[in-house]
């Protein structure tokens, strides 16, 4: 958890109090441990190296505790909500609304269960941690100039009342981390609006029932992670080839098979551009924020209605998690009204060769009597099934054509920090906390730096050439590999978009969200930000390339060892 007076925009890179529950644990984490900064560790389960006198140390028998505030029968199973109450003393929260959080968070399971919480809780608050902790912590509250409320929420939750916003009623999905609870908000809550959600029993069957409702007039969404939308891609290329309009939600995990189900990656960029057979555009999209997973959800359904296409959003298992705050949306001016217009019409050509398709419901009258077909099949303008090779050629790029119709309209996002000099630093999805904090920190530093961060990514916002002339090399920062060509995927899309050899990539794949410090030394390698970047443990160091490449001994081990 990452708390300031300002705008907080990444993790951070240093903890100022860490709470450690086993051995593995404290070795694994301490050393993102500020010097200076407390240690809260469970004696029962941790031993830490107690002559590192650069740390605070504060020994607590968590387990013990615990298993005697609850009882034998449970355990030690309510060690996190009595380090809840511990920290709330610690830091003076406020005890009662935490309480309050806690019923409502197991309201929905056993009365027992929510007083075994409660009681754990109230074990924790009660601890005498003055004994053990000299000083206490206060956090000033100070009131918001906007006066507008707010809300708290992960990004999952902030993706489905934003689809809900966007007038999207109903749905299909299949269980798959980290993309499960999209579809259970969902279940939960379209039905309130007049919708429902279905889980279906495969993936291809759930892309396939957001498919007819989308085809009866009612904006659908289906989703999962990167092996869920393999198992969807024969649909999707169906929705593109029928232009029908679809939602689909990647919650992008790392791959590639089952992967790394619960880290994050972003290495579905490429499947969802070009995953399929033939040529099957789509418009793909990725929120930057929890905040924005509730407006690109919005976005998506705008898009999806007026192109008549498949949109992707990209998110990952970072957004989806994370929770956030933010100005509470006025819905007022944003919820859509998806009812479907039954207006009957003197006639209707479905796909018209110089328009962009606009389906009707079924039973609406059409006048003329002409009833359109819709099919997997190449057609002819009213949907007729076709070989002709000019009416192939002249359909594909209809589909193409719309793309690059919506690409005049994305407006070409803001460059931040230097708006021309030497670097350019390039992300999407969840980077973008990172590097801002990383281009605040390289100007600071006297680098003539800026960063872009793109919403759209498919298709790209026309007149990006023009911010890339103003500096001497574009750097993207993404959380996938490089690839056999050297370049990651969001780099090798501009490569190819754009023929500029200046623009190159730093890429990584340890499961984990970008460090400032990690893209600061990957960016500008052999520069010298940091002293502040010396190694935590005080063993002994090695040098690679240069006295900057500072690294611990550990780290330095060959990709996939220890």
């Amino acid at each position: 958890m990452r708390i300031g007076s300002g705008e907080v925009l990444s993790a951070g890179d240093e903890a100022d109090f860490l709470v450690a529950f086993y051995q593995h644990s404290y070795q694994d984490h301490v050393g993102f441990l500020r010097e200076g900064g407390v240690l809260l560790y469970d004696s029962d389960n941790v031993e830490p190296n107690l002559d590192d006198k650069r740390f605070v140390y504060v020994g607590v028998p968590i387990t013990g505790l615990t298993v005697e505030a609850l009882g034998g029968t449970a355990k030690d199973k309510g060690k996190n909500i009595f380090v809840l109450g511990l920290i709330s003393k610690i830091f003076n929260l406020d005890d009662e609304k935490l309480k309050r959080l806690i019923t409502e968070k197991f309201g929905g399971k056993n009365e027992s269960v929510v007083n075994t919480a409660l009681m754990a809780f109230q074990a924790g608050y009660a601890y005498p941690v003055g004994n053990v902790l000299t000083k206490h912590y206060r956090f000033e509250h100070i009131p918001r100039p906007s006066g507008r409320a707010q809300l708290t929420m992960d990004g999952n939750q902030a993706l489905a009342y934003g689809l809900i916003a966007g007038g999207v009623r109903f749905g299909a999905g299949y269980p798959i981390t980290p993309w499960s609870s999209v579809m259970e908000t969902l279940r939960r809550e379209l039905p309130k609006y007049g919708g429902i959600f279905v889980q279906a029993e495969d993936e291809l069957a759930s892309v396939s029932i957001a498919l007819g409702c989308s085809y009866a007039g009612y904006l659908a969404v289906t989703g999962s992670a990167g092996p869920g939308i393999s198992l969807k891609t024969e649909a999707i290329g169906w929705a593109s080839m029928a232009e029908i309009p679809l939602v689909i939600c990647n919650i992008q995990r790392g791959g590639p098979s089952t992967g790394l189900p619960t880290n994050v990656e972003q290495s579905d960029l490429h499947q969802a551009i070009f995953g399929s057979h033939g040529d099957s555009p789509r418009v793909v999209l990725a929120p930057a924020s929890v905040e924005d997973c509730f407006y690109i959800a919005i976005e998506a359904a705008r898009i999806a209605r007026k192109y008549s296409t498949p949109v992707f959003i990209l998110s990952d298992t970072s957004l989806a998690t994370r929770i956030e705050a933010f100005d509470e949306p006025d819905l007022s001016k944003l919820m859509v009204d998806p009812k479907p217009d039954l207006t009957p019409r003197q006639t209707h050509k479905p796909y018209p060769i110089d328009q962009i398709t606009q389906h009707v419901p079924p039973g609406t009258r059409i006048l003329d009597g002409k009833y359109p077909l819709l099919a997997g099949l190449e057609h002819d303008e009213m949907g007729h099934p076709t070989g002709s090779p000019k009416l192939h050629m002249a359909m594909t790029a209809k589909r193409r054509n719309k793309l690059r119709k919506l690409a005049e309209e994305i407006p070409v996002p803001e460059v931040f920090g230097d708006q021309e000099g030497d670097t350019l630093m390039v992300g999407w999805g969840s980077t973008y906390g990172p590097i801002h904090d990383a281009v605040v920190m390289a100007r600071e530093q006297g680098e003539k730096c800026g960063g872009l961060h793109l919403r759209h990514l498919h298709p790209l916002p026309n007149g990006l050439e023009k911010i890339f002339e103003k500096f001497k090399r574009i750097v993207t920062v993404e959380m996938n590999d490089q690839g056999v060509y050297g370049f990651g995927q969001l780099a090798t899309i501009l490569r190819a978009r754009y023929c500029e050899p200046k623009i190159t990539s730093f890429t990584k794949t340890d499961g984990l969200t970008f460090r400032v410090k990690e893209i600061l030394d990957g960016v500008f390698k052999g520069k010298s930000f940091l002293a502040r970047h010396i190694p935590r443990e005080g063993a002994e160091v090695i040098h690679e390339a240069g006295a900057e490449n500072v690294k611990h001994l550990k780290e330095v081990v060959p990709q996939g060892v220890g």
